[in-house]
């Protein structure tokens, strides 16, 4: 049964022509609008031109590099979710993948029924940015940019509130410093692991110095993640 999906557009990067034609396919039925690019240069320029709903990359590219295309999408349109699909499988791959700024990773051979699925729970995390967001008491309202805790209102930074927001994204999820740096930083070379460190202390004294229940919480050795319990 296909499911309706309006006018989503997804953009699959991928030299290989036999898998790009087999993805542009499945996704076809699947009911999405779908562009295609061969290597790097040309996904950055359809990419610009119209703004995909999801990228699909592979990282083997003629031209731009996957890892470079992926630094400057995210840069450009840091809440676009790209999806990368490599025949690199090894765990060192997967996580490079992800602190380049990839929101997700599947290898190859995929199941399309995974692939699916995947691509759809991204869809989805894109939607509830822009929606009211909560973790216990605290609550990020994306609409008007307001940031309250049990019912308090609390100014932040633009920087602090993108940080805060992407933690509460992904709530109960670990964060590296390098992911949050991707992520809130957009790449800047000039730029320190310690920034991270700084303004997650900016954030605890404004979110948890007040209150008993602590929501920040540091995971020694890999890094941050916000929940109601460590």
């Amino acid at each position: 049964m296909i499911e309706f999906i309006g006018m989503t557009s997804i953009l699959i990067v991928e030299d290989d022509t036999d898998i790009c034609d087999f993805l542009q396919e499945l996704l076809g039925d699947e009911g999405y609008e779908v562009q295609t690019a061969n290597d790097g240069a040309s996904a950055l320029r359809v990419a610009g031109k119209s703004k995909p709903d999801l990228v699909l990359l592979d990282l083997i590219l003629p031209k731009i590099s996957g890892e470079t295309v992926c630094r400057q999408l995210k840069k450009k349109f840091a809440d676009l979710p790209i999806l990368i699909i490599s025949a690199r499988g090894d765990k060192s791959d997967i996580v490079r993948g992800l602190e380049l700024g990839a929101d997700d990773y599947i290898t190859k051979p995929f199941v399309e029924e995974e692939l699916l699925a995947r691509i759809k729970a991204n869809l989805r995390r894109v939607k509830k940015n822009n929606e009211d967001i909560k973790v216990a008491d605290l609550e990020l309202n994306s609409k008007n940019f307001e940031v309250k805790r049990a019912g308090k209102l609390i100014q932040l930074t633009p920087k602090e509130y993108k940080l805060l927001q992407y933690l509460m994204i992904n709530k109960n999820r670990i964060l590296s410093r390098e992911m949050i740096l991707n992520r809130i930083w957009l790449y800047s070379p000039d730029i320190e692991s310690r920034a991270v460190d700084v303004y997650i202390g900016y954030l605890r004294e404004k979110i948890d110095k007040s209150f008993k229940n602590k929501l920040i919480h540091t995971v020694r050795g890999f890094g941050y993640k916000i929940s109601e319990s460590p």
